[in-house]
């Protein structure tokens, strides 16, 4: 329910598995085969060999000694850092606000999940079909495109009781999404999931309470 790309996220993911997979599999080889963990040294001494002579040809003054010293280790910090901002502005991810309304006359009024939630468990109160809920807002791909009307996606989560008719329970959640739109004012997107089993008895004890 994010913005972010999951076609790129996979790909990223992929090739980051793709480069540490042989990885692994080349250290474990090397500590195991001792003809592999030889030609494993070759490769190493001649590695470490290679970055001295890189090393040589920017020196720096002491104690940096060289400034490759710093440009290699600032490259994936740089790259870090860029990733931070590219995620902070993707937008996306959990909110504790239900809906938020922009006007350039009347000003933002944001309406808080809890307020939501609270309403929920009042209309929920004994009920014998579904023993509890949650509801949570989520930032949602749509939001940036209109932004007069920024309200987050909802998920609503019911757990019903054992052995209730999931008729009696997909209209009480039809009712409780027709309810939250009735005090935001407008219709909104909510996702129901509904659930059952042991976690029922532990969300019957936390109603009670």
């Amino acid at each position: 329910m994010n913005n972010t790309n999951r076609a790129l996220n996979r790909i990223l993911l992929a090739i980051t598995g793709l480069v540490l997979l042989p990885a692994g599999v080349m250290a474990a080889g090397a500590a195991l085969v001792p003809a592999l963990g030889e030609q494993w040294s070759i490769v190493t001494s001649g590695l470490l060999e290679r970055w001295r002579h890189l090393l040589a040809t920017a020196p720096a003054p002491d104690p940096l000694g060289s400034w490759w010293a710093l440009a290699v280790p600032a490259l994936p910090l740089l790259g870090a850092v860029a990733s931070v901002v590219w995620l902070t502005r993707q937008g996306g991810g959990r909110t504790g606000t239900a809906a938020l309304a922009q006007d350039p006359e009347l000003g933002d009024t944001a309406v808080d999940v809890s307020y939501l939630a609270a309403a929920v468990e009042e209309a929920l109160e004994g009920n014998r079909a579904v023993v509890g809920s949650s509801l949570t807002a989520w930032r949602g791909r749509g939001n940036r495109r209109n932004k007069r009307n920024t309200s987050p996606k909802l998920r609503l989560r019911l757990q019903a009781r054992k052995g209730a008719s999931p008729r009696e329970v997909a209209d009480l959640a039809e009712g409780l999404v027709s309810g939250i739109d009735a005090l935001l004012g407008h219709r909104s997107t909510v996702l129901v999931p509904i659930g059952s089993g042991p976690r029922t008895k532990l969300a019957r004890a936390h109603r009670a309470g």
